[in-house]
C-alpha cells in the first residue's frame, strides 16, 4: 500500500537511487573482505589482533587517506544496520519486534539486550572482516580466536560467499519478475 500511495519522484527516482546505493555498499563491503582474504593468505600482518602503540592522529587507518577512512564510518553504519534488520527479519526473532503501544516489558528488555550484543558485537565484526582495523577504545584484538588463522579465514569466506548469494538471489529474481512481467507471462 505504501508504494502505491508513494508519489511519481519517490517511486521513480527514490526507490532506485535507494536500491542502487545498497547494491554498491553490499558490493564495496564484498570486495573489500575478498582484499582482505587476499590479504590474510599473503601476509600474516591482515590478522585482526590488536594495534600496538596506535598514534591516532598521526597514521591514517586507511589506505584511501581521509576518504577511505569516511568509507569505512558508512560502511559500518551500513553493516550496523543491515544486521539489525537481518535480525529483525529472521523467522526466530520476528516476534521479538516491537508493536507501536502495545510492547510489554519483557519485549522491551529482550530488544535491548538484543540491541546490545549487536552493538557490541559490531567492533569485532568489522575487525574480523578487514573493514577497518581500529580499536575503538576497546582492545577486541585480544580475543584468542582473532589469531587463528583458519576462523578469521573461513569468517571472511562465508561473509563474502553468502553475501554474494544473496545478492545475486535477490537481483536476478527481481530481473526475472520484471522481464516475465515485461512479456505478459504473468497472466
Amino acid at each position: 500500500e505504501l508504494r502505491h500511495r508513494a508519489s511519481p519522484w519517490q517511486r521513480n527516482l527514490g526507490y532506485p537511487l535507494a536500491m542502487l546505493g545498497l547494491l554498491a555498499l553490499t558490493g564495496i563491503s564484498v570486495l573489500i573482505v575478498c582484499f582482505h582474504v587476499l590479504e590474510l593468505l599473503l601476509d600474516d600482518a591482515a590478522m585482526p589482533r590488536g594495534i600496538q602503540d596506535a598514534s591516532l592522529g598521526q597514521v591514517s587507518f586507511s589506505i584511501f587517506g581521509s576518504f577511505g577512512a569516511a568509507l569505512q564510518v558508512v560502511l559500518i553504519f551500513y553493516l550496523m544496520l543491515s544486521s539489525v534488520v537481518g535480525f529483525y527479519s529472521s523467522p526466530l526473532f520476528t516476534r521479538l519486534l516491537p508493536e507501536r503501544q502495545d510492547t510489554p516489558l519483557t519485549k522491551i528488555i529482550g530488544n535491548c539486550v538484543s540491541l546490545l550484543v549487536l552493538s557490541s558485537a559490531l567492533p569485532v565484526f568489522s575487525r574480523t572482516l578487514g573493514i577497518t582495523r581500529f580499536d575503538l577504545l576497546g582492545d577486541f584484538g585480544r580475543f584468542n580466536w582473532l589469531g587463528n588463522f583458519y576462523i578469521v579465514f573461513l569468517y571472511n569466506m562465508g561473509f563474502a560467499g553468502l553475501t554474494t548469494l544473496c545478492l545475486v538471489k535477490r537481483v536476478s529474481w527481481a530481473v526475472q519478475a520484471e522481464l516475465i512481467r515485461a512479456f505478459g507471462e504473468d497472466r
